[in-house]
């Protein structure tokens, strides 16, 4: 297939609009938490989803657009998780477990103070009650042995490397023993049989992610509501991933990373910004036909309906730092096989709904890789008023080949924004749109609406006018991101209508 025979997803050829939401910032109103509600404990795939769902579909939103629904480390960063391919376990609903039989919600938990490690302790009894029962329960049992069938490709290792990680006391893989961070196989074997009942929890908390997932998309699907994951281009070297394919990644012997992915000074930095994610031995991937990253791409396609990669431009080049240094100004550019690489996506998965994140440092060699395979770009309001009318962001500039935003995840809400601007940049803003008096938030939002591109997506704090309080990700810190949840007590009366309406305007109803 030649590699610029990529199709654009359907998606794209129709006007729509969507919200970004990531399903943990959604409200933990579960019957399980009501005695004793704890602020930190984010939403789930329960019942506050569903009705998320139906808010979109009332309002004439199609797209519902998340952050990676991985598990995360301590610092809860979906871009930093234990796995690109497990489900977050933490989004798993108790009550939903409740309601579909799998286990009986225990009255005592009502009477806890929830936090994360009662939360694991619940769902250890849950995966308890769940073997028992499905020794009855013929068709349950079926489908537990279908998911492990179908998902053997990344859950064999995953599961391992969570009982293994527990065993050693959340230490990284590279200072377990010797035999079995090397991979031994007979180690294998022995901390297999070892850690059975360990095993089995992290099994039953991702077949019950995967039912609670799939019943949600199904809901979805049926209000016409697609649905719009994220995919990092790294991933944490702390991760069930690199350690089950060393060979993959640019590690020593000791599995130590020789060089780790980052970027130079941009926007959201002055002195760049340090990952930490190893890099891929990009030679061996494309040896073995990049099999590693077209299963990696087989389980999000899995979950989403269209998929957003982010920091594309890692495909055509990366900044690459030294792994003994933490300053990200000592990196380098260094070439990727991104043609290459895309050919095969696409052979293996020919309409692959790709959305490409090229935000940041984008180069026209960038760009000339995007656009051979059709992959939509990423346009952002908030980065559009500088002064340059040239700028891409600037709506006279937008095209057929991008998504619109207002901000991203790693922007400040639009009302924090625009209240961070100088009285003379609120000015440069007002006067572009029109010497408009309406609320920014408003202004933005129809502003995104009223574009050429064919997708506007809008992070749910601007439709309900939230200020910088609520900022999801302030990139280079840490301690304060991610904790985000909205209230439905927040909702404007006749926010949906008022949504619908603008939606028809602009003709993004579908």
């Amino acid at each position: 297939m030649p590699h610029n025979a990529a199709k654009v997803s359907p998606l794209f050829l129709t006007r729509r609009a969507g919200v970004l939401l990531h399903p943990t910032s959604l409200p933990n109103t579960h019957s399980f938490f009501q005695a004793h509600p704890y602020p930190q404990m984010h939403g789930t795939l329960g019942k506050d989803a569903y009705l998320f769902v139906d808010f979109l579909a009332s309002s004439g939103l199609s797209v519902w657009q998340m952050l990676p629904t991985t598990p995360t480390h301590a610092d809860l960063s979906p871009y930093q998780s234990v796995s690109a391919h497990a489900g977050n376990p933490e989004l798993i609903s108790i009550d939903w477990l409740a309601h579909h039989g799998w286990i009986d919600a225990n009255d005592n938990w009502n009477k806890l103070n929830a936090d994360k490690a009662l939360l694991q302790a619940i769902r250890a009894e849950c995966a308890q009650q769940f073997y028992v029962r499905i020794e009855n329960n013929q068709d349950l049992l079926k489908k537990l042995q279908y998911f492990c069938s179908e998902n053997s490709y990344w859950l064999d290792d995953f599961v391992l490397f969570m009982a293994l990680r527990k065993h050693f006391d959340n230490q990284s893989w590279h200072h377990w023993p010797g035999s079995i961070k090397k991979r031994d196989p007979e180690a294998l074997r022995e901390w297999r049989e070892f850690l059975a009942p360990d095993i089995s929890l992290y099994i039953f908390e991702q077949f019950a992610f995967s039912e609670q997932w799939s019943a949600l998309r199904s809901y979805a699907k049926e209000k016409s509501i697609y649905l719009f994951g994220d995919m990092p281009i790294f991933v944490a070297h702390d991760s069930a991933d690199v350690w089950a394919a060393q060979h993959f990644f640019n590690l020593d012997k000791e599995g130590v990373a020789l060089t780790v992915a980052g970027v130079p000074p941009d926007y959201f930095s002055e002195t760049g910004q340090h990952w930490g994610n190893p890099h891929y031995n990009w030679h061996l991937m494309q040896e073995t036909g990049f099999s590693w990253w077209l299963n990696r791409l087989r389980t999000q396609l899995n979950q989403f309906d269209l998929i957003r990669i982010d920091h594309f431009r890692g495909f055509e080049a990366f900044w690459e730092i030294p792994g003994d240094s933490l300053d990200a100004r000592t990196g380098e550019w260094v070439k990727a096989p991104g043609k290459e690489f895309l050919t095969a996506c696409f052979k293996a998965f020919p309409d692959l709904p790709l959305v490409a994140e090229n935000l940041g440092l984008i180069t026209p060699e960038v760009e000339e890789l995007r656009h051979a395979f059709n992959l939509p770009g990423m346009l952002v309001l908030q980065f559009a008023f500088d002064g340059n009318n040239k700028n891409p962001h600037l709506p006279h500039r937008h095209s057929l080949d991008d998504v619109i935003y207002t901000g991203t995840h790693d922007n400040d809400t639009t009302v924090g924004w625009y209240e961070s601007l100088s009285e003379n940049q609120q000015i440069l803003v007002r006067h572009y749109l029109y010497a408009s008096e309406q609320p920014i938030h408003w202004l933005l939002i129809e502003t995104a609406l009223a574009s050429i591109a064919p997708l506007a997506i809008i992070p749910l704090q601007d439709f309900l006018a939230l200020d910088g309080e609520h900022r999801m990700n302030v990139p280079g810190t840490t301690g304060i991101n991610w904790l985000w949840q909205f209230s439905w007590r927040q909702f404007p009366e006749g926010l949906d209508e008022l949504i619908y309406n603008r939606l028809d305007r602009y003709e993004r109803l579908v």
